[in-house]
């Protein structure tokens, strides 16, 4: 394995208006390594997310992919590096107006990547890998519980064989059972590409089964990162207050002015 991180953050800073959100992250993912990113509402896992993914614009700061800073990028490069990157999204986010294969096999249609014949198989070959068979890519999205949703956006980010995968709370509105499915999947996904992996999560179960590292986000700033096999008991003060979901310690809930 390489030393060099596929993911590194430096001084990541951003802030809409007099709030600041993320105050200075640095953060290295390794290759072939899966990070869960926690920390409470607010605190700012979602923004530093989509400021690796390019859809918010950071005030300063580097996000180097593969030894490329994203934020130096002209277009074309970025998006040659966005193509390697899939995203499981935290409500599905499928189109309801296309059958579940085409939503699987979306980017590569987008791209004209393939031809709609070999999209259609590909989406069946990624359906299977999520434990679907293929006569559920004639359905339409609505015609889906929530987990199989899930499977579907998972089997999205996987079809176009990404080496860099994305997860945004991807147990949200799952029960306890097809939660450690949909973790499990993306274990199996992870581990068969070969991929880099990264989620933001609250379900501090899943953050264990999903990751390798760990890291807790506190006020736009990392207060602790280890092995994700430690999360509950870091010794860390707010991280244990944070995993436990202790109404006392170093956290407190803000007031809303």
């Amino acid at each position: 394995m390489s030393d060099t991180p596929t993911i590194r953050i430096r001084g990541l800073t951003k802030s809409f208006g007099d709030k600041l959100v993320l105050d200075g992250i640095d953060l290295d993912v390794m290759p072939g390594t899966s990070m869960v990113v926690i920390g409470g509402s607010g605190s700012g896992k979602s923004v530093l997310l989509k400021c690796v993914l390019g859809l918010i614009q950071p005030d300063a700061g580097t996000i180097e992919v593969n030894g490329q800073d994203l934020l130096r990028l002209r277009a074309g490069a970025l998006d040659a590096v966005r193509s390697t990157i899939g995203m499981l999204f935290q409500n599905g986010a499928l189109f309801d107006s296309l059958p579940v294969w085409e939503n699987v096999a979306f980017g590569l249609l987008a791209t004209h990547a393939v031809t709609r014949r070999t999209a259609r198989v590909r989406a069946a070959e990624v359906l299977a890998q999520v434990g679907l068979d293929a006569s559920v890519g004639d359905l339409s999205p609505a015609e889906l519980s929530g987990g199989m949703q899930k499977r579907v956006g998972l089997a999205r980010a996987i079809a176009g064989g990404a080496k860099i995968l994305f997860f945004d709370e991807p147990t949200t509105g799952l029960d306890p059972i097809m939660g450690a499915v949909i973790d499990g999947l993306i274990v199996d996904c992870v581990k068969r590409l070969g991929s880099t992996a990264v989620a933001i999560t609250h379900d501090m179960a899943s953050a264990r089964r999903i990751g390798d590292q760990a890291a807790m986000l506190y006020k736009g700033r990392i207060v602790w990162q280890g092995a994700a096999a430690g999360l509950m008991d870091s010794g860390n003060p707010m991280v244990d207050q944070f995993t436990h979901g202790r109404r006392d310690g170093p956290i407190q809930m803000e007031l809303r002015k």
